[in-house]
């Protein structure tokens, strides 16, 4: 399986970003899907999940980005979305992407991860 994530760059503080995973190989739609970020000189941090799209759950996301990202799925196009708005310079980070097999929610453990993809927002 492969996970690749896009959208990230450089950005002004209150802009816009749209992340985009697509993945291959696997069975998409049987996945829960999450994004994950990793700030300079820190952990690997949660940021947001979304589970199958039968369970009927409404996605989950860390008190931090909570009314400003967006997690979202799309199950025709193998793809993980996390639509991030009023960007701060602390979501300054790398980003990832990663899929768990359903069992826990929110899940415990992730099976598949992405690369990354990096995000820097200016002050």
């Amino acid at each position: 399986a492969q996970l690749v994530e896009s959208g990230g760059g450089l950005v002004q503080t209150g802009d816009s970003l749209r992340l985009s995973c697509a993945a291959s190989g696997l069975t998409f739609k049987s996945f829960d899907w999450a994004w994950f970020r990793q700030p300079p000189g820190k952990e690997r941090e949660f940021v947001a999940a979304v589970t199958v799209t039968s369970s009927g759950r409404t996605p989950i996301y860390t008190d931090a980005v909570k009314g400003r990202f967006t997690i979202s799925r799309d199950n025709a196009k193998n793809s993980v979305y996390l639509q991030m708005n009023n960007l701060k310079p602390e979501d300054t980070a790398v980003y990832s992407c990663a899929g768990a097999w359903p069992g826990n929610w929110p899940p415990l453990n992730y099976d598949y991860w992405g690369q990354g993809t990096q995000v820097t927002v200016s002050s």
